[in-house]
């Protein structure tokens, strides 16, 4: 089953460290998965995103195909407007409601879901620098595309041993509040 998914934001926010966890994630499973990148030269603030392609048989063109992506999680206004246009008709849109506001138009065209991600990281896990780890719980819960324990294993040996107590929290609360957004 193939599965196109896609993180914008800005640079300096994971979402390029969280796609690469999830192609990591899809290939340790014994899949096929490209991570392709698009970031701007600034280190910084530039609008960012992350098309990530899995699939149980070899991939051959390495991007996501703009209109067919079925989720996307952004977490800044400039990557949400540069890159929502990729997503299919009625595919899934997480937000970040403090920093993303999508159109009237938006909300009729896809299924969006406002989740405070970065706040969840500052507020709940205590550092800002898990919330790439909360929008890959949030991404793997909601597009169903893998085992969400699965992914948590393969994201905990990819961190520093000094960081995995708060990125399995991080990690949790994302799977949380993916739930409780679809009402489960």
């Amino acid at each position: 089953m193939k599965h196109q998914l896609r993180f914008g934001g800005e640079g300096g926010q994971g979402v390029i460290t969280a796609g690469e966890i999830l192609a990591a994630a899809w290939i340790e499973k014994g899949g096929y998965a490209i991570k392709a990148s698009t970031y701007t030269s600034q280190v910084r603030g530039g609008p960012t995103k992350v098309d990530i392609i899995l699939d149980d048989s070899e991939i051959l063109f390495p991007y996501a195909v703009e209109g067919e992506i079925s989720f996307m999680l952004s977490t800044a206004q400039k990557g949400y407007k540069g890159f929502k246009d990729g997503v299919c008709d009625g595919g899934i849109i997480v937000v970040e409601p403090n920093l993303v506001t999508p159109s009237e138009e938006d909300y009729k065209k896809y299924r969006i879901f406002e989740i405070p991600i970065i706040s969840i990281a500052k507020d709940e896990v205590g550092n800002v620098a898990t919330q790439s780890v909360v929008a890959l719980a949030i991404a793997v819960y909601m597009s169903k595309c893998m085992d969400v324990n699965d992914v948590k294993e393969v994201m905990l040996s990819h961190v520093p041993a000094k960081t995995r107590d708060a990125n399995a929290k991080a990690y949790d609360l994302g799977i949380a509040y993916a739930k409780k957004a679809l009402g489960e």
